[in-house]
């Protein structure tokens, strides 16, 4: 007997990762998610350098400035809460400064341009389809930064518009880097803040939109259909019954795993989770000779593949 519906899911055929790719990821909070694993592993990638981005419009223009290399300046900021904020970036980079957040936002533009170039992977995560428009000067924010909401419009960005600003994304990248897969994926995390319908009326926007794209090199990676289809149920859901949990969250790794990752990798990250173990493991007694020789051993793997690797730090 059957008690679950399995999603059908094939090993990707060409460009796989590897402990030689650099991989970008963009996007939701759940690209952080699969972000930390690929931290963990020893991946190269960029995470999120303005911060969590949930809607198209937001990441549309992170890209689009990044590849134009746009210069921040004290024009692109906003003082409010005894903070500097950007609408183009998430709250984790407003500053009390506003020249450290001019730096850290041009810094930001200068990685992500030269991690796009040099990437082999781009992993864009849509959250939501709702949008917000600052009124003063009728732009989309990626972030209201708690401002009053009647400074702002909220919108539900139609299929088409998310098309627009997909294939923007896509022209963008592809005009820095004409080999780079990009994988799109919804991310499982409901926006019930926006309503119960609202939420799937904007997760439908997203799906049928990345399925209309027609582009080389473009990918769709179901994490989305895996949480609601093969984790159904609440025990899949963090406290609050709209986050995943780790064991949703493990499991929707194995399985970009088995698409994603390539078999020859895998021996490689099994050599990093021993050492990783290895480092958090707590003695019993640390200056006893079985902890000395263990700590001796676990420095002889990190050097044997840190010889292998340069980029691997522990």
């Amino acid at each position: 007997m059957k008690l679950q519906t399995i999603i059908p899911l094939q090993p990707q055929q060409h460009n796989q990762i590897d402990y030689n790719s650099n991989v970008v990821l963009l996007g939701s909070c759940f690209v952080e998610n699969i972000g930390k694993k690929l931290d963990y592993f020893k991946f190269q990638n960029l995470q999120n350098p303005f911060g969590i981005l949930f809607q198209p419009k937001a990441i549309e223009t992170l890209i689009t400035n990044a590849v134009a290399k746009k210069q921040y300046s004290e024009e692109d900021i906003i003082f409010h809460n005894e903070q500097w904020h950007c609408f183009d970036a998430h709250s984790k980079l407003s500053n009390t400064s506003k020249e450290d957040l001019i730096t850290n936002l041009n810094d930001a533009v200068k990685s992500t341009n030269q991690q796009i170039k040099n990437s082999t992977h781009i992993i864009i995560t849509l959250g939501t389809a709702w949008v917000y428009r600052l009124l003063k000067n009728n732009t989309f924010v990626a972030n209201c930064h708690k401002i009053p909401q009647n400074q702002f419009s909220k919108e539900l960005l139609s299929v088409d518009d998310t098309i627009q600003s997909l294939e923007s994304i896509i022209n963008s990248i592809r005009s820095i880097n004409t080999h780079a897969s990009i994988i799109f994926t919804v991310s499982p995390v409901r926006h019930i803040k926006d309503g119960f319908v609202e939420n799937t009326q904007s997760k439908s926007h997203l799906i049928a939109a990345i399925h209309q794209l027609k582009n080389n090199q473009l990918f769709y990676f179901p994490s989305y259909e895996l949480m609601m289809d093969e984790l159904r149920d609440y025990r899949f859901y963090a406290e609050d019954m709209i986050h995943p949990n780790q064991i949703a969250i493990n499991y929707i790794w194995e399985k970009f795993q088995e698409v994603w990752i390539l078999k020859d990798a895998l021996k490689i990250m099994e050599t990093v989770d021993d050492i990783q173990k290895g480092l958090q493991h707590k003695p019993f007694n640390p200056n006893s000779e079985a902890h000395h020789l263990f700590l001796k051993k676990l420095e002889i793997k990190k050097k044997q593949l840190q010889t292998q690797f340069s980029h691997i730090t522990f």
